[in-house]
């Protein structure tokens, strides 16, 4: 009898009418794949693929239900002209054996004119959002409110009419159904604003509209805010009674994520905790008598697992986890999770994607999004070539791996002592770790395609030109810059990488040049240090050791006097948009000291002195570490370019320092090439 890996997470289940194969959803995100509103054979494409590799659900969209509550670029529902295309889509989902959902989805005030064509954002009350603050709402009328709900049901209909298995109605995150529960954005004087009753009034008539328009067996899911994270709104508990008037209201499941988009409590970066939030749906759970599904930070089965055992959630959703491999459901039923793409919660191709208004992609997963131009397995060589890859970083482990599995014979040298190149700096930051998931999946490929690999091999021309190989491929990537000032040369200057790797300790009073990525990390992880750990907090706390006023302080701020000096107006401005705000907060919380627009001139023996706002101003420091960025290595590509014979490639930073992301998406294209 074949062993059963992870028992409840492939068990099926009931929701209404729709019977669904297993207990992992993929819920709904916005992909920027469809610039029209029309369904395209990218987005069938990609959705299919996650269905291929087992997700039990696939929840689609998001989708707009009127032309002033969701932008032209996401999928429409709120023409009869979309039913086609969207019935192309359910079609092959079904083909695959999984179940779909479409989320129906109006912004309400969290949407500006410039996504719709200039449509006047609506809203329960006139109260800008503080994401497009310039931005005031019109409050809705009574006129407004019907046209809603008519827009929901009539959305339903269509998703209904198109083969979808469900329909799932977007009240979450801080849009227009939030807003109308929360007596933060909702001021009304009529029967939808003020009591609890009136302010849960819209949201419940929509579900009932929904509910009529569809039927009463059709499945109608409904995605919530666990705990909105705003003060003076709703917390969880507040929430538990909204579910159950939503379980009333018609709602045949509940999808619970955690806050509003405007909440000061990240949700989704890496320093968020795997599962952190589970407790939002636990708490509803406990309340309700339908399934319930837990999302965020849940990226691997072991967790998954483990959550639906306890009892914390019916189903859990991967959003992030199937973007970075579509077969994680596959693997994970076969045992075979040592060969699952990691999800590190980087946000550099999914969410970062979004903000800029580009097609989401993946830092792990080169083919997300173009699984049209790249086969899912590479396609075998018809001419085997003895390939040569110069660095054990990302970038190289990607090409290694790939060009090994395509047919070719590869052999990768390292410098080092380990494979990784610079993750181990980039996992080192507090809330960074999960970089370090990324060198085991990709030792896991290289032994399986048998990649000759040598650690502290110096690459040199005589070496190459005797081991003679048909392709290089150098990946050498950067190394920190030097800058020109003096003072390098003095015992209390040190490099950021050298501090990471735990090379260098740093001592008293610590001023870090350089105000970018690595700079910020550094000195993140520097003042973190002197915090006490979660394990002692828990202790301390339980124990009741210490007042929690004295915890709080003793868990986040630092009594190390560090100061950062950035040149240019504003710190970090090479990190992803959507984890910068974490870190800069986290900054600030630790007490440490930010000096923008201000010119290092010389590093002296007792400080720094720099010139700020046209002044000399002098930092003291009893530790100075140096995090000005980094050029490329490529010493190596420019010799062998100079001897010529060789097909030649350069990739990730050797060609030009940038982010991990870019490494990667070379090193697949480059393996694709030759």
């Amino acid at each position: 009898m074949n062993k059963s890996f992870f028992p409840d997470l492939f068990s099926p289940i009931q929701i209404g009418s729709m019977s669904v194969r297993n207990r992992i959803s993929m819920p709904a995100m916005h992909l920027n794949y469809t610039q029209d509103g029309m369904v395209n054979d990218r987005l069938i494409e990609f959705y299919c693929t996650r269905a291929r590799g087992g997700a039990g659900l696939i929840i689609t969209g998001p989708s707009r239900v009127d032309d002033a509550g969701g932008s032209f670029d996401m999928m429409g529902l709120d023409d009869d002209r979309y039913i086609p295309g969207l019935k192309r889509l359910t079609d092959a989902l079904r083909s695959e054996g999984t179940s779909s959902s479409i989320q129906m989805y109006h912004a309400g005030r969290y949407i500006h004119p410039f996504m719709t064509g200039g449509k006047e954002p609506i809203a329960p009350s006139p109260i800008p959002s503080r994401l497009f603050g310039s931005e005031t709402p019109r409050e809705m009328t009574r006129e407004d409110i019907e046209n809603v709900k008519r827009s929901f049901a009539g959305a339903a209909a269509r998703a209904q009419a198109a083969g979808f298995d469900s329909v799932q109605i977007s009240a979450s995150t801080g849009y227009l159904l939030c807003q109308f529960l929360s007596p933060v954005t909702n001021q009304r004087q009529d029967e939808y604003g003020g009591s609890f009753e009136n302010r849960v009034r819209f949201p419940q008539e929509v579900i009932e509209a929904v509910r009529q328009a569809v039927g009463p067996d059709f499945p109608v899911l409904v995605r919530v805010a666990g705990s909105d994270f705003v003060p003076d709104s709703l917390t969880n508990s507040e929430v538990q009674k909204v579910c159950e008037v939503y379980e009333r209201a018609g709602a045949s499941a509940l999808d619970v994520t955690g806050g509003w988009h405007e909440t000061r409590i990240p949700q989704i970066t890496m320093n968020v905790p795997r599962g952190a939030f589970v407790y939002l749906a636990r708490g509803i759970r406990d309340r309700v008598g339908i399934p319930v599904i837990a999302t965020n930070r849940i990226n691997n089965p072991e967790l998954a697992e483990k959550l639906l055992r306890i009892g914390a959630a019916d189903m859990i959703n991967m959003a992030r986890a199937l973007i970075a491999d579509p077969d994680l459901p596959r693997k994970a039923r076969a045992g075979q999770t040592d060969k699952i793409r990691p999800c590190i919660a980087c946000n550099q191709g999914c969410f970062d994607a979004v903000f800029e208004n580009i097609s989401v992609a993946c830092l792990a997963n080169p083919r997300a999004g173009r699984e049209l131009e790249f086969p899912p397995i590479p396609p075998k060589t018809e001419q085997q070539k003895k390939v040569l890859v110069i660095g054990g970083g990302p970038g190289g482990m990607e090409v290694a791996a790939t060009a090994a599995e395509r047919g070719h014979s590869v052999t990768l040298w390292e410098s080092r002592d380990r494979l990784g190149g610079q993750l181990d700096l980039c996992a080192t930051p507090p809330g960074r770790q999960e970089f370090n998931r990324l060198v085991p999946y990709f030792l896991s490929r290289l032994s399986d395609a048998r990649v000759q690999i040598e650690l502290n091999r110096q690459a040199n021309v005589p070496d190459i030109r005797s081991f003679s190989p048909d392709v290089i491929i150098v990946a050498t990537g950067g190394i920190p810059i030097i800058p020109p000032f003096p003072g390098l040369e003095k015992h209390h200057v040190c490099y950021a990488h050298q501090v990471l790797r735990g090379e260098m300790w740093p001592r008293g009073r610590v001023v870090v040049i350089g105000g970018g990525a690595t700079g910020c990390e550094t000195a993140h992880w520097l003042a973190e240090a002197d915090t006490i750990d979660a394990e002692t907090l828990k202790f301390l706390f339980v124990h009741r050791a210490e007042s929690p006023e004295v915890l709080l302080q003793l868990a986040a701020q630092s009594r190390r006097p560090i100061t950062i000096l950035e040149m240019l107006p504003h710190l970090g401005q090479d990190i992803s948009r959507s984890t910068r705000w974490t870190i800069i907060e986290s900054l600030r919380r630790l007490r440490i000291r930010m000096k923008t627009d201000t010119k290092v001139k010389e590093i002296t023996d007792t400080g720094v002195l720099a010139e700020r706002n046209g002044r000399e101003e002098d930092f003291p420091a009893d530790s100075v570490i140096i995090a000005i960025g980094a050029r490329s290595n490529d010493t190596i590509f420019k010799e062998l370019e100079a001897q010529g014979g060789y097909e030649l490639y350069r990739i990730g930073d050797a060609a030009s320092p940038r982010k991990v992301m870019n490494a990667i998406s070379e090193g697949y294209e480059t393996a694709i090439k030759i």
